[in-house]
């Protein structure tokens, strides 16, 4: 996964719970996950709209 192993996540994660705090923590991996959601959704209806020209033509 990107060449992150699991002692470069828990560095990460510390890092992310010092900036943020951890009352916000909760919020900001809601935040990510569903900005993650909507990109791969966004992608596959790109695809679905590139396969249909293509399909027109």
């Amino acid at each position: 996964m990107f060449g992150f192993g699991m002692p470069e996540m828990i560095i990460i994660l510390v890092i992310a719970l010092v900036v943020v705090g951890p009352s916000k923590l909760p919020q900001l991996g809601q935040a990510l996950g569903s900005s993650i959601k909507s990109f791969k959704k966004g992608m596959n209806e790109d695809e679905v709209k590139v396969i249909n020209k293509t399909n027109e033509a």
